[in-house]
């Protein structure tokens, strides 16, 4: 069968632009993801595809230089600063993690929104376009987003239900997750990410919210005995650019560069559900579904969620965690909510209790 004109012409089009990023000057990229370079979304995803991919796609031309967190001395919440200030041209980081510069940004995925990854994808596709009204004021980009693991309760104590938490301080990983655990009567504590093993093994807080793979890397399964096997968040996260040098770039760079962001967002929502699925399999000790994470030698204790957990988490999204974050971000976030969000959610907030 020929190709058609139209499809030739593309085909043409793409081999001239390939050949265009390839010839040049050469072209050094400052890139930091990831806080850790140990995780899968890091070696599996930004190392081959990201780093390596830009790379093949210019002919070596353009050279990524990629770091983790940890090899930058990087926490997380300076990310969009590094970016806005020209310090780093590409970084990643949870949205909600910097959502105190960007307080739009939680909205992607409030604690007990987004119940399964497809609808967590969904709330992300349908606010990038708001998200970058925001950030482009800011001299910043968001490219492209990706969840992590499904983030999930470890205990160092047995809760038969999320009516157990009442009392007990929990390690949340951003301001609706705090939101959700005070409505639900527990005492939310803030932590930094390497500090949280050392808390839960000195019990100075009783669970923590992390995703199911990456407090099996994190060794969080050997101070903690049990799993609620349900996900709270996505912890849905973005590659955000500095504006004024996206906008520099050469056309046939930038095209490159789009070209490999989008390969990197479809194989990191791919990656959410699967090392959801491997995390959940070696912290209960399923040996034949565990490929990505460590198998644990002793298998932590599941705790299932009831039938109604879908209604009980609407129940604080609508009455906790969206009066919440109205608060910390005003009526814009409001309007953006009833606009955007609530159309996929199709919950209501309940305001002025």
């Amino acid at each position: 069968m020929k190709a058609s004109p139209a499809l030739l012409s593309a085909l043409v089009a793409l081999t001239f632009a390939s050949q265009a990023a390839a010839q040049g000057a050469k072209i050094t990229v400052q890139a930091i993801t990831q806080a850790s370079p140990n995780i899968p979304q890091y070696t599996r995803v930004d190392q081959p595809l990201l780093r390596d991919g830009i790379a093949k796609a210019t002919n070596g031309r353009v050279e990524m230089v990629l770091a983790s967190w940890p090899e930058r001395n990087v926490s997380g919440p300076e990310v969009l600063r590094l970016v806005r200030s020209g310090q780093v041209d590409i970084a990643a980081a949870p949205l909600t993690t910097v959502s105190g510069d960007v307080p739009i940004l939680d909205g992607v995925d409030l604690a007990g929104m987004n119940a399964d990854v497809k609808q967590a994808r969904r709330v992300a596709d349908a606010m990038m376009p708001v998200a970058n009204k925001e950030l482009e004021r800011m001299g910043i980009k968001l490219i492209a987003t990706y969840p992590f693991s499904g983030q999930m309760l470890f205990c160092r104590k047995a809760i038969a239900s999320l009516a157990d938490l009442k009392g007990l301080k929990v390690r949340t990983n951003g301001p609706s997750a705090g939101d959700l655990i005070k409505g639900l009567g527990g005492q939310p504590v803030s932590i930094a990410f390497g500090e949280v093993y050392t808390a839960l093994e000195r019990g100075t807080v009783d669970c923590g919210i992390t995703g199911a793979g990456s407090g099996n890397g994190a060794k969080w399964t050997e101070v903690t005995t049990h799993l609620y096997n349900f996900p709270l968040s996505w912890s849905t996260s973005g590659y955000f650019v500095n504006l004024a040098w996206w906008n520099k770039l050469e056309p046939a760079i930038r095209a490159e560069f789009e070209k490999t962001f989008n390969a990197v967002q479809e194989a990191q929502w791919a990656m959410g559900t699967e090392s959801t699925d491997d995390g959940i399999a070696c912290n209960l000790g399923r040996a034949n579904q565990c490929k990505l994470h460590t198998l644990l030698k002793r298998p932590m204790i599941e705790i299932k969620a009831p039938a109604n957990i879908v209604a009980t988490l609407q129940k604080e999204l609508s009455e906790d965690v969206l009066p919440g974050w109205f608060k910390r971000c005003g009526d814009r976030c409001a309007n953006v909510y009833k606009e955007v969000i609530e159309p996929i959610t199709g919950v209501k907030p309940v305001l002025g209790r």
